[in-house]
């Protein structure tokens, strides 16, 4: 993989980069270092390696002419796991990683769900994560149902990389359309076809047009609108990229606003051509007038971890007891985290470099201990960082290896000026930078080589009851090994005590993991009381204590007992500090253990922009939902704030129920260094969501040709939205430390406006509109908002575009709640100004006590007519025969029916009083504001 040269260049990538796990970079107008990783799941198949090459390069074909001459694919890199038989074909991983993949082909998170998604959980505009692809889909298995592979892939990208969102919608398939008709959901309109009920048993099909439902005067849930195969429409890409003719995204001249897409919800109404054409990619390139080459690709096949822990035993480590912890650490990530198979080094550094361990072939225990004997015991000395890590390049070459692909895990508490001295030889070496930084003074040019080189940057301060030394080594299991053979975190917490009191807990192994379970305890002066027992209640005590290092442990042989364990330790001096950790494997390698991952939107940040703090919690690829979710956040000094992460879509969490839990972090306490822990605790509420991935290729039902429709076979359901997990679970992770700065002194100023609400929702309740949301907060997501404005406008873009000069809704009466919690509110609506306006948009802003306003809400939209349906011979009555469910919207009843369409969850207003039609005209000095005729 190529690196960029130079350290100019480099310091600009750094600048640039937000907490972005690609490496992919723009050059040229060609898309570099694309990873598409095939997971260790996936059976050896070599065809799938040749048609993942077709299928990017069409895609880049596909891609060029459809970001005008722009955009193309130029090479790629395919991981092929370590499993898969070697050849002379494949070369070795640099920086290239699982961490680091664009494209994973896996299995689908659930059997026949092979949907092409993109795991997308930031805003408009943000980079999503990685494409998820299923092995069938890449054999060409799936072409019927979501199209050719090359074509799906643009899709996904522009998910990907470009951050736009999906312009149909399976939630709202229909919406009343200002024509006055009853509109399949997609972009642009002009793409044709029919809304038909198409069932099928055996071989024979039948349909039939379909029928309104008398709540949302839209169609019933089994219909489908089943485009015509052939069109001359070209957008768009994000609608359907599997029509023959479609080539190009929806351009502001051909979007359709009116649809309630994810996309006019996500992106404020904007076509993707707008979004696109707003990207740093678009913006830092200029058309090609050449056709590009076709793209090029690199095979590499994982292989053993060669890893150099490259120490720090400078005079600044025997402050804060920093020797010992560091030694503590590094025993745990010999003894517990390293995977077998691995080639493990050890240098240790002051002013100079000292290799006291060439590499060694991890194979039993015996050889783990080889590496503990080489562990420091004495610090003195300088600081030469740039001496350590040229230390371990030689361990790797005396090893017989060259530097690409080797990992250095380098830990430094202190100042050195001349790190940044080695920053072009780390980053043209190959090798992959782990920085842990002990105490506050690290230089900041490490914490570039490892962002620069693909690395994990950590952090732990002096505070060791925090446990964060412990916690920053064991987030270092390796990135490519199959997740049925990482160590997993189920526990790590800290306390002081003073002698005789006690710490006592339980530990969950559910029954995704408790193989090779390690339990690990550490103190500060004198050995504590340990004691253990397992669900059963049988005590167990057989730690081994190591009283020089200052710790004692215990690995369970075999697979340890599903259920609750307790301990309870006692310390017997006073202020001692106590910590524990426990780790365990996957109980099953045909049986995905329960996973965290936890990440923030950047690595640096300056006051004060807020931080965003995002857990995802997974069991394979399938979303966890239900658990409490608790970010343990730790400042340089050792100050700790805990932050409750929700996946409820409101505030900084994109969607409900996405397994995603998310909450922005604003209470900075200083500059400098900030360390991530995320601890889960799953139980009754949680479960496995079912439902389908937010961003995904559309699923085809048929198509249209010569009048009659050709089916495709339906999509595999299921009947419930979410599985039980049926067991408790606790997690615990580290992710990657951030920097901030320019914190004022305090008290700090009040920057912070309420969150943006993102899910207003609207019903009827009598003849008034009744709205519910979730509630921002005074600071984001935090606290209580001033007030409340909500305005009404007859057009969405003037009510998007000037909201200030929208009539204004009363909301005197409307005191609102805290923070996350629902709010509701019911008005009549009045003042609307045209007696032939279709629609009403409603919009909400929430003020501060500070006059600081949030970015606008939601659009939510209200039709004023009873959309025309198709009409259907097979009821008498016209569309919906007044005998059947539902009810005719001709019948003659006497009701009043408001349903109101709201971009992201569609409902339609209308008030029917025996006619046919209804409007909402003004009548200013009536008290009714709906009237009809």
């Amino acid at each position: 993989m190529g690196l960029p040269r130079g350290f100019a260049f480099l310091l600009l990538l750094y600048l640039l980069q937000e907490s972005d796990t690609s490496l992919v970079r723009l050059s040229e107008n060609g898309y570099e270092d694309v990873i598409i990783a095939i997971d260790p799941a996936v059976p050896e198949d070599e065809t799938i390696i040749e048609r993942i090459k077709e299928m990017v390069t069409t895609a880049s074909t596909y891609l060029f002419e459809a970001t005008e001459k722009r955009f193309f694919f130029k090479n790629i890199s395919i991981l092929i796991p370590e499993s898969w038989k070697g050849g002379p074909q494949y070369g070795r991983p640099k920086q290239e990683s699982y961490k680091h993949a664009d494209v994973k082909v896996a299995p689908p998170a659930l059997p026949g769900r092979d949907e092409p998604y993109t795991r997308q959980f930031t805003e408009c505009e943000e980079k999503a994560e990685y494409i998820h692809l299923t092995p069938d889909f890449i054999l060409g298995k799936k072409e019927n149902e979501y199209g050719p592979s090359g074509k799906v892939f643009v899709h996904e990208w522009a998910h990907l990389r470009w951050g736009v969102f999906d312009e149909y919608s399976e939630d709202q398939p229909f919406y009343s359309a200002s024509s006055k008709k009853i509109e399949a959901t997609r972009c642009s309109a002009g793409i044709t076809g029919v809304n038909r009920v198409y069932r099928c048993q055996g071989d024979s099909c039948t349909s039939r047009s379909c029928r309104t439902n008398s709540t949302t005067k839209l169609y019933e849930n089994s219909c489908q609108f089943f485009p015509d195969k052939v069109q001359s429409e070209k957008a768009s890409i994000m609608y359907m990229q599997s029509i023959d003719s479609v080539t190009e995204f929806c351009k502001e001249e051909n979007h359709n606003r009116e649809a309630p897409t994810l996309h006019n919800l996500k992106c404020n109404y904007r076509s993707t051509w707008d979004v696109i054409s707003s990207s740093e990619d678009f913006i830092t390139s200029m058309p090609m007038e050449t056709l590009p080459s076709p793209p090029t690709f690199s095979l590499l096949r994982i292989s053993e971890r060669i890893t150099c822990l490259v120490l720090d035993v400078s005079g600044s480590m025997t402050v804060s007891d920093r020797l010992n912890r560091m030694n503590q650490a590094a025993q745990y990530f010999l003894m517990q985290i390293i995977e077998n198979g691995s080639q493990v080094g050890m240098v240790h550094f002051n002013h100079q470099a000292s290799i006291k361990s060439q590499l060694i072939q991890i194979n039993s225990d015996a050889e783990r201990s080889q590496l503990l004997e080489a562990l420091p015991t004495v610090a003195n000395g300088g600081t030469s960082i740039c001496s350590g890590i040229r230390a371990a390049f030689e361990v790797f070459k005396n090893g017989g290896f060259q530097t690409d692909g080797t990992d250095i895990v380098l830990l430094t508490d202190g100042e050195d000026s001349t790190a940044k001295d080695c920053i072009n030889e780390v980053t043209e070496s190959g090798s992959i930078v782990h920085f842990i930084a002990l105490g506050p003074s690290a230089d900041i040019a490490v914490k570039n080589m490892s962002i620069l080189t693909g690395g994990k940057h950590l952090f732990a301060s002096d505070i060791a009851q925090n446990n964060g030394l412990i916690d920053a080594f064991g987030a270092l299991a390796s990135e490519n090994a199959d997740v049925a053979q990482k160590s997993l975190q189920l526990e790590s917490k800290g306390v002081v005590l003073n002698n005789g009191l006690w710490l006592n807990d339980t530990i969950v192994i559910d029954s995704t993991v408790g193989k090779d379970t390690f339990f690990l305890v550490t103190w500060m002066n004198a050995a504590p009381g340990i004691f253990l027992w397992d669900p059963k209640g049988t005590q167990i005590t057989n730690f081994t204590v190591d009283v020089a290092s200052k710790m004692a442990y215990l690995s369970i042989p075999g697979t340890a007992q599903v259920g609750i364990w307790t301990y309870s330790l006692e310390a017997k001096v006073n202020q001692e500090i106590l910590t524990i950790t426990v780790t365990s494997r996957a109980a099953n390698s045909s049986v995905p253990p329960i996973i965290v991952n936890a990440k923030v939107n950047r690595d640096t940040s300056s006051f004060p922009s807020p931080m965003i703090v995002y857990a995802e919690v997974l069991q394979g690829y399938t979303p966890i939902i239900g658990a409490h979710v608790t970010a343990i956040i730790e400042s340089s000094s050792g100050k700790t704030e805990e932050l409750e992460l929700l996946d409820n879509g409101a505030g900084a969490d994109t969607f409900k129920d996405d397994g995603v839990y998310s909450r922005y972090f604003t209470a900075y306490s200083e500059n400098g260094r900030y360390s991530l822990k995320v601890r889960v605790d799953g139980g009754a509420n949680s479960a496995r969501s079912l439902k389908h991935p937010s961003s995904r290729a559309a699923y085809i039902p048929g198509w249209v040709v010569n009048g009659e429709i050709e089916g495709n076979p339906p999509r595999p359901e299921t009947t419930q939205a979410t599985h039980p997990v049926l067991e408790n679970f606790r997690r615990t992770t580290s992710g990657d430390a951030f920097v901030v700065s320019n914190i004022p002194s305090y008290p700090l100023p009040d920057q912070y406006p309420p969150s943006q609400i993102t899910d207003l929702h609207a019903t009827l309740e009598g003849e008034e509109i009744s709205l519910t949301w979730t509630a921002p907060g005074e600071d984001l997501d935090v606290g209580k908002v001033q007030q409340y404005i909500i305005r009404i406008s007859e057009n969405v873009i003037d009510l998007r575009d000037n909201f200030d000069g929208a009539h204004q809704v009363n909301t005197t009466n409307l005191l609102p709640n805290e923070a996350n919690s629902k709010e509701t509110f019911a008005f009549k609506p009045e003042n609307i100004s045209e007696e032939n306006a279709t629609h009403i948009f409603i919009a909400i802003q929430s003020v501060d006590k500070s006059n600081l306003t949030s970015k606008l809400s939601n659009i939510a939209q209200v039709a004023l007519f009873t959309p025309q349906a198709e009409p259907d011979p097979d009821s008498p009555g016209g569309p919906e025969d007044p005998g059947s469910p539902g009810g005719s919207p001709h019948s003659g009843v006497s009701i009043s029916t408001i349903v109101l369409s709201v971009v992201g969850s569609i409902v339609l207003v209308c008030i029917i009083l025996s006619a046919t039609i209804c409007i909402l005209k003004n009548r200013r000095s009536s008290s009714r504001a709906v009237t009809t005729f």
